[in-house]
């Protein structure tokens, strides 16, 4: 066990996580020239033409250093907001940290909410500069910064490139040198912490876990500890760039486990395992995720429900934090309503339904989960628009609040201040990393970040902010259900709960933004945002008129007026049956109102 480092690396994204990945593998020959390639551990297309990690992988390294081999079990990381849950158990999983900092950026929010994480789990940081062959690397200053952050000495602070392999060996080194061997008794019974899993479709769901105490061999017979399921051990290994059989793994090291599970709900990140009829104490900081955005997902055309139904299915095996229920809209038929841990990952769901299955989908307006408490004192979820009761009915409804960490240039404060206290924000704190460097911190609530709040962050401040939250608590709140109706029929698809004081503003400008879409009809269309029963905005679309009177030439005024009143009861009599179809477009552009 002495001879093994279990390490992750922790960065801000687009700091070069996944090039120092890349280089730490080809320096120590885990992989071959011919099996090179970017951002190697990087498997999804969308990976890697977003430049982001969306799931984290592991591999085994050798290193050999004094004529002794080691073993370096690197345990990528997402590098997202949505996916700290899945951070924090991977951090879990190691005893040290590569803390990696970009020379021409600086540190950033993600930077300094992901060493919490390593902190909290006591973790051995390595802080490393990287990109320092760039023009603009300002290392002295970004050196001044870490030693701010964690004090640390500036000796031991290593200066790397990761794209052109500067400090690689150095890097190596560290790990080795600097972070402890992990400890445990091997002859204990079996304590394993499940960190992440992957779906397979020949092999089912494979476990990736790091053992803190005792070995697990083959044919085991193991128990997950939060649903107390028991499998057969079918096949135990190390990671690898694929993955290599073993007879057992043992105390400290990272290994994947096959057992046949098909379902993703029964594995889940952050649990326990251990052999079955010797339980043990459940390793501490489980918790089942809790998705925070919820919004509809619906086929186009109605007939593909069920294919978009075998889909869902699929995609939920390969992201378990995905989850969804049956939905049905009178404007778009049938449904699921999802939850997402974020803006990011319901992207992520969106962009993998079309690429991978070719599903065309119909997003929802996101909106966020409330708990509300009816006159009974009894509690209840609100995750969809349909779900809110009448006022009458309830005596508080309480909204989730985070707590948002924003790093910039002093010469922004102004905006961001503007930007944050329009949103029902309060400033808790403001800080000076260094003299050109803010960290300010925000209460905000999550309902109005779901919407435009990261572009809006970006523009007032060129690009030079960044941003980071974690949930913290649920705060009571005047949050009211918004009807979009047209022609006085409620429009389900575009309802949604805001809170009262914004209510007015949102609804003028959805009335607006409808007006522009809609195609006009041979009648008026009236377009109305209400609460409850009181009209806040109104629009009309007026009709397309023919011109009835243009065959009457000269002659008496009544001919005409008998032709206009036909035309009018004409027009009157296709409200009452007519139906306004809603376009696609009205449903996207809910998102991107100003």
């Amino acid at each position: 066990m002495k001879n093994i480092r279990n390490f992750c690396i922790i960065a801000h994204i687009d700091h070069g996580k996944s090039t120092l990945a890349d280089r730490l593998l080809e320096f120590t020959g885990t992989i071959g020239e011919r099996d090179m390639k970017a951002q190697v551990l990087d498997d999804m297309d969308l990976e890697r033409e977003k430049g982001i990690t969306i799931k984290s992988h592991a591999i085994q390294v050798k290193y050999r250093l004094n004529n002794e081999d080691y073993i370096l079990n690197l345990i990528d990381t997402p590098g997202h907001v949505d996916f700290s849950y899945e951070v924090s158990r991977a951090l879990a999983s190691c005893e040290g940290a590569l803390l990696l900092v970009d020379a021409a950026q600086g540190i950033q929010a993600q930077t300094i909410s992901n060493l919490y994480l390593a902190l909290e789990n006591n973790l051995e940081i390595i802080p490393v500069l990287n990109k320092i062959d760039m023009e603009g690397a300002m290392i002295e200053e970004v050196s001044d910064q870490i030693i701010d952050l964690i004090g640390c000495k500036r000796e031991e602070i290593l200066l790397a490139s990761a794209k052109n392999g500067i400090g690689i060996k150095e890097i190596l080194e560290a790990i080795v040198t600097r972070i402890p061997a992990p400890v445990g008794d091997v002859n204990a019974p079996l304590q394993a912490l499940i960190f992440d899993s992957i779906f397979n479709s020949f092999r089912g769901i494979i476990v990736y876990y790091r053992v803190f105490n005792g070995t697990i061999k083959k044919g085991d017979k193991v128990l997950f500890y939060s649903t107390q399921e028991e499998y057969e051990a079918l096949e135990i290994g190390v990671l690898k760039l694929g993955m290599e059989a073993t007879k057992e793994v043992r105390c400290g090291d990272v290994g994947y486990l096959i057992t046949g599970i098909k379902n993703a709900k029964e594995v889940k990140v952050g649990d326990t395992l251990c052999v079955a009829n010797t339980p043990v104490e459940a390793i501490k900081g489980f918790e089942d995720v809790k998705p925070m955005v919820f919004a509809g997902i619906f086929p186009v055309d109605t007939d593909d429900f069920e294919e978009l139904r075998e889909c869902m299915d699929k995609l939920q095996l390969n992201d378990a934090s995905l989850t969804f229920e049956l939905e049905t809209s009178k404007a778009l038929g049938f449904g699921f309503r999802c939850g997402f841990l974020g803006m990011l990952h319901m992207e992520i769901i969106q962009e993998r339904l079309e690429r991978e299955f070719n599903q065309t989908v119909i997003t929802t307006v996101p909106n966020v989960g409330f708990i509300g408490t009816d006159n009974k004192g009894k509690i209840f979820a609100i995750n969809n628009p349909s779900d809110m009761p009448e006022a009458t009915k309830y005596s508080k409804i309480e909204e989730p609040f985070i707590r948002a960490q924003i790093i910039t240039k002093p010469d922004y404060i102004g905006n961001i201040m503007t930007l944050c206290i329009g949103k029902r924000g309060m400033l808790m704190n403001q800080n000076y990393i260094t003299p050109s460097r803010i960290e300010l911190t925000f209460e905000l609530p999550l309902t109005e970040i779901v919407f435009d709040f990261y572009d809006k962050l970006k523009s007032c401040t060129r690009g030079y902010a960044s941003f980071d939250y974690t949930p913290i608590d649920y705060r009571e709140s005047d949050i009211t259900k918004m009807d979009i109706l047209l022609n006085g029929e409620k429009v389900d698809a575009l309802c949604s709960l805001i809170h009262r004081s914004r209510a007015h503003e949102f609804g003028r400008k959805l009335c607006e933004k409808l007006k522009e879409l809609l195609p006009k009809q041979q009648f008026v269309i009236a377009i109305q945002a209400a609460i409850g029963a009181k009209v806040v905005a109104r629009e009309t679309i007026s009709a397309m008129r023919k011109d009835v009177t243009a065959k009457c030439y000269g002659g008496d005024i009544s001919r005409k007026r008998k032709l206009l009143e036909k035309q009018k009861e004409g027009k009157k009599r296709m409200r009452q049956i007519g139906n306004v179809e809603v376009p696609q477009e009205a449903f996207l552009a809910v998102l991107k109102l100003d």
